[in-house]
Protein backbone atom coordinates (compact mmCIF):
# COMPACT_ATOMS: atom_id res chain seq x y z
CA UNK A 1 0.00 0.00 0.00
CA UNK A 2 1.22 3.24 -0.45
CA UNK A 3 2.60 5.68 1.77
CA UNK A 4 0.07 8.11 3.39
CA UNK A 5 -3.09 6.16 2.78
CA UNK A 6 -6.23 6.87 3.47
CA UNK A 7 -8.84 5.23 5.40
CA UNK A 8 -12.59 5.29 6.34
CA UNK A 9 -12.97 3.53 9.33
CA UNK A 10 -16.30 2.59 11.43
CA UNK A 11 -16.46 2.07 14.84
CA UNK A 12 -13.49 3.44 15.92
CA UNK A 13 -14.21 4.75 18.92
CA UNK A 14 -13.77 1.33 20.95
CA UNK A 15 -12.58 -2.01 20.84
CA UNK A 16 -10.72 -3.60 17.67
CA UNK A 17 -11.52 0.35 15.89
CA UNK A 18 -10.13 2.15 18.45
CA UNK A 19 -6.78 -0.23 18.07
CA UNK A 20 -6.89 -0.07 14.21
CA UNK A 21 -6.79 3.79 14.07
CA UNK A 22 -4.50 4.23 16.97
CA UNK A 23 -1.77 2.27 14.55
CA UNK A 24 -3.00 3.87 11.43
CA UNK A 25 -3.04 7.24 12.98
CA UNK A 26 0.40 6.62 14.61
CA UNK A 27 2.36 6.16 11.50
CA UNK A 28 1.20 8.94 9.62
CA UNK A 29 -2.07 7.55 7.59
CA UNK A 30 -5.06 9.53 6.48
CA UNK A 31 -8.26 8.63 8.94
CA UNK A 32 -11.40 9.18 8.26
CA UNK A 33 -13.51 8.33 11.12
CA UNK A 34 -17.08 7.42 10.92
CA UNK A 35 -19.25 9.00 14.03
CA UNK A 36 -23.68 8.15 14.61
CA UNK A 37 -23.82 12.10 15.49
CA UNK A 38 -21.93 15.03 15.69
CA UNK A 39 -20.78 15.49 19.07
CA UNK A 40 -19.28 11.83 19.00
CA UNK A 41 -17.27 13.10 15.44
CA UNK A 42 -15.64 15.94 17.88
CA UNK A 43 -14.50 13.58 20.23
CA UNK A 44 -12.71 11.36 17.74
CA UNK A 45 -11.65 14.83 15.91
CA UNK A 46 -9.98 15.77 18.86
CA UNK A 47 -8.67 11.97 20.15
CA UNK A 48 -7.28 11.92 16.57
CA UNK A 49 -5.54 15.39 15.26
CA UNK A 50 -5.46 15.91 11.52
CA UNK A 51 -8.41 13.22 11.31
CA UNK A 52 -11.26 13.88 9.30
CA UNK A 53 -14.72 12.62 10.27
CA UNK A 54 -17.62 11.28 8.58
CA UNK A 55 -21.39 11.06 10.45
CA UNK A 56 -24.11 9.29 9.90
CA UNK A 57 -26.35 6.67 12.05
CA UNK A 58 -25.59 3.20 10.83
CA UNK A 59 -28.84 2.42 12.67
CA UNK A 60 -30.84 4.06 10.36
CA UNK A 61 -28.93 3.27 6.81
CA UNK A 62 -31.45 4.35 4.42
CA UNK A 63 -30.30 8.28 5.95
CA UNK A 64 -26.63 7.60 5.28
CA UNK A 65 -27.10 8.96 1.16
CA UNK A 66 -28.93 12.24 2.59
CA UNK A 67 -26.37 12.40 5.24
CA UNK A 68 -23.31 11.80 3.12
CA UNK A 69 -24.81 14.34 0.53
CA UNK A 70 -24.00 17.21 3.19
CA UNK A 71 -20.76 16.44 3.62
CA UNK A 72 -17.68 16.40 1.97
CA UNK A 73 -16.07 12.68 1.14
CA UNK A 74 -12.86 12.03 1.05
CA UNK A 75 -11.81 12.58 -2.79
CA UNK A 76 -9.23 9.14 -2.19
CA UNK A 77 -10.08 5.86 -0.48
CA UNK A 78 -7.52 3.54 0.11
CA UNK A 79 -9.26 1.13 2.50
CA UNK A 80 -12.70 1.09 3.82
CA UNK A 81 -12.71 -0.87 7.40
CA UNK A 82 -16.25 -1.86 8.42
CA UNK A 83 -15.56 -2.55 12.49
CA UNK A 84 -18.97 -0.86 13.97
CA UNK A 85 -21.25 -3.69 15.38
CA UNK A 86 -23.80 -4.22 17.84
CA UNK A 87 -25.10 -7.12 19.82
CA UNK A 88 -28.22 -8.56 21.22
CA UNK A 89 -28.45 -11.72 22.48
CA UNK A 90 -31.96 -13.37 22.91
CA UNK A 91 -33.81 -17.10 22.18
CA UNK A 92 -35.53 -16.55 19.02
CA UNK A 93 -39.09 -16.58 20.73
CA UNK A 94 -38.52 -13.58 22.86
CA UNK A 95 -36.34 -11.50 19.83
CA UNK A 96 -38.93 -8.54 18.61
CA UNK A 97 -39.12 -7.21 15.11
CA UNK A 98 -37.10 -4.06 16.19
CA UNK A 99 -34.21 -6.39 18.08
CA UNK A 100 -33.73 -7.73 14.47
CA UNK A 101 -34.13 -4.43 12.45
CA UNK A 102 -31.65 -2.99 14.83
CA UNK A 103 -28.78 -5.44 14.16
CA UNK A 104 -29.67 -6.35 10.84
CA UNK A 105 -29.25 -2.34 9.94
CA UNK A 106 -25.82 -1.91 11.83
CA UNK A 107 -24.13 -5.25 11.03
CA UNK A 108 -24.75 -5.81 7.55
CA UNK A 109 -27.37 -3.31 5.58
CA UNK A 110 -25.05 -0.20 6.72
CA UNK A 111 -21.74 -1.37 5.73
CA UNK A 112 -23.57 -2.46 2.10
CA UNK A 113 -24.46 1.13 1.73
CA UNK A 114 -21.07 2.15 2.93
CA UNK A 115 -19.70 0.09 0.71
CA UNK A 116 -21.87 1.43 -1.93
CA UNK A 117 -20.80 4.78 -1.61
CA UNK A 118 -17.07 4.91 -1.68
CA UNK A 119 -16.75 1.95 -4.33
CA UNK A 120 -15.83 4.49 -7.39
CA UNK A 121 -13.26 5.85 -5.09
CA UNK A 122 -11.98 2.18 -4.65
CA UNK A 123 -11.82 1.24 -7.86
CA UNK A 124 -9.86 4.24 -8.59
CA UNK A 125 -7.41 3.27 -6.21
CA UNK A 126 -7.07 -0.23 -6.11
CA UNK A 127 -8.06 -0.42 -2.67
CA UNK A 128 -9.22 -2.78 -0.17
CA UNK A 129 -13.03 -3.33 1.57
CA UNK A 130 -12.06 -5.34 4.78
CA UNK A 131 -15.11 -6.20 7.24
CA UNK A 132 -14.78 -7.50 10.68
CA UNK A 133 -16.92 -9.73 10.99
CA UNK A 134 -16.99 -12.21 13.86
CA UNK A 135 -17.03 -16.44 14.32
CA UNK A 136 -21.11 -16.21 15.09
CA UNK A 137 -20.64 -15.51 11.27
CA UNK A 138 -19.39 -18.83 10.96
CA UNK A 139 -21.58 -20.56 13.20
CA UNK A 140 -24.89 -19.47 15.66
CA UNK A 141 -25.50 -20.76 18.82
CA UNK A 142 -28.61 -20.57 21.17
CA UNK A 143 -29.62 -17.07 21.97
CA UNK A 144 -27.27 -15.67 19.11
CA UNK A 145 -29.51 -16.02 16.36
CA UNK A 146 -30.23 -12.65 15.17
CA UNK A 147 -26.71 -11.07 15.46
CA UNK A 148 -25.55 -14.44 13.63
CA UNK A 149 -27.97 -13.50 11.15
CA UNK A 150 -26.34 -10.47 10.25
CA UNK A 151 -22.86 -11.75 10.63
CA UNK A 152 -23.89 -14.88 8.63
CA UNK A 153 -25.06 -12.03 5.90
CA UNK A 154 -21.93 -9.89 5.83
CA UNK A 155 -20.04 -13.20 5.31
CA UNK A 156 -22.22 -14.04 2.03
CA UNK A 157 -22.06 -9.76 1.16
CA UNK A 158 -18.29 -9.94 1.52
CA UNK A 159 -18.17 -12.86 -0.73
CA UNK A 160 -20.30 -11.28 -3.60
CA UNK A 161 -18.37 -8.33 -3.55
CA UNK A 162 -15.27 -10.39 -3.74
CA UNK A 163 -16.13 -11.99 -6.73
CA UNK A 164 -17.88 -8.48 -8.07
CA UNK A 165 -14.96 -6.50 -7.64
CA UNK A 166 -11.93 -8.39 -8.91
CA UNK A 167 -11.60 -7.67 -12.02
CA UNK A 168 -11.93 -3.84 -10.91
CA UNK A 169 -8.80 -4.20 -8.63
CA UNK A 170 -10.79 -4.07 -5.15
CA UNK A 171 -9.75 -6.47 -2.36
CA UNK A 172 -11.90 -7.88 0.04
CA UNK A 173 -11.03 -9.15 3.04
CA UNK A 174 -13.22 -10.91 6.08
CA UNK A 175 -11.42 -10.90 9.56
CA UNK A 176 -13.62 -13.44 12.13
CA UNK A 177 -12.28 -12.98 15.56
CA UNK A 178 -13.03 -14.82 18.39
CA UNK A 179 -14.36 -12.86 21.81
CA UNK A 180 -12.16 -10.33 22.16
CA UNK A 181 -11.67 -8.12 25.18
CA UNK A 182 -14.17 -4.67 24.44
CA UNK A 183 -17.21 -3.16 25.81
CA UNK A 184 -19.31 -5.43 23.24
CA UNK A 185 -17.96 -8.71 25.17
CA UNK A 186 -18.53 -6.91 28.37
CA UNK A 187 -22.59 -6.45 27.16
CA UNK A 188 -22.24 -10.05 25.70
CA UNK A 189 -20.96 -11.41 29.09
CA UNK A 190 -24.04 -9.03 31.23
CA UNK A 191 -26.46 -10.04 29.27
CA UNK A 192 -25.00 -13.97 29.71
CA UNK A 193 -25.34 -13.44 33.21
CA UNK A 194 -21.19 -14.24 33.26
CA UNK A 195 -18.64 -12.28 35.12
CA UNK A 196 -16.00 -10.43 32.76
CA UNK A 197 -12.75 -11.26 32.58
CA UNK A 198 -10.68 -9.34 29.85
CA UNK A 199 -7.50 -10.70 30.33
CA UNK A 200 -9.19 -14.23 29.26
CA UNK A 201 -10.05 -12.65 25.80
CA UNK A 202 -8.06 -11.56 22.54
CA UNK A 203 -6.71 -7.96 22.97
CA UNK A 204 -7.99 -6.09 20.62
CA UNK A 205 -4.65 -5.16 19.31
CA UNK A 206 -3.84 -8.65 18.30
CA UNK A 207 -6.87 -8.24 16.40
CA UNK A 208 -5.34 -4.64 15.11
CA UNK A 209 -2.08 -6.47 13.90
CA UNK A 210 -4.10 -9.21 11.77
CA UNK A 211 -6.20 -6.61 10.21
CA UNK A 212 -2.93 -4.51 9.22
CA UNK A 213 -1.32 -7.42 8.08
CA UNK A 214 -4.38 -8.01 5.76
CA UNK A 215 -4.46 -4.58 4.01
CA UNK A 216 -0.26 -3.95 4.10
CA UNK A 217 -0.09 -7.01 1.67
CA UNK A 218 1.43 -6.22 -1.79
CA UNK A 219 -1.43 -5.80 -4.24
CA UNK A 220 -0.30 -9.38 -5.63
CA UNK A 221 -1.75 -10.83 -2.82
CA UNK A 222 -5.20 -11.01 -1.08
CA UNK A 223 -6.70 -12.21 2.32
CA UNK A 224 -9.97 -13.76 1.65
CA UNK A 225 -10.92 -14.53 5.01
CA UNK A 226 -8.84 -14.79 8.29
CA UNK A 227 -10.26 -16.27 11.53
CA UNK A 228 -8.64 -15.39 14.87
CA UNK A 229 -9.05 -16.85 18.03
CA UNK A 230 -8.02 -16.43 21.68
CA UNK A 231 -4.38 -18.27 22.30
CA UNK A 232 -3.33 -20.95 25.04
CA UNK A 233 -3.28 -19.69 28.51
CA UNK A 234 0.15 -19.87 30.40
Amino acid sequence: MADMATHVITGAGSGIGAAVARRLHARGDELVLHARDAGRAKELAAQYPGASTLVGDLADPDKLSWAFSHQSLPGRVDTLLHIAGVVDLGPVGDLTPKTWRHQLNVNLIAPAELTRHFLPQLRVSGGHVLFVNSGAGLRASADWSAYAASKHGLKALADSLRHEEHDNGVRVTSVYPGRTASPMQAKVHQQEGKQYDPSQWIDPESVATTILMAIDLPADAEVNDLTVRPGPRR
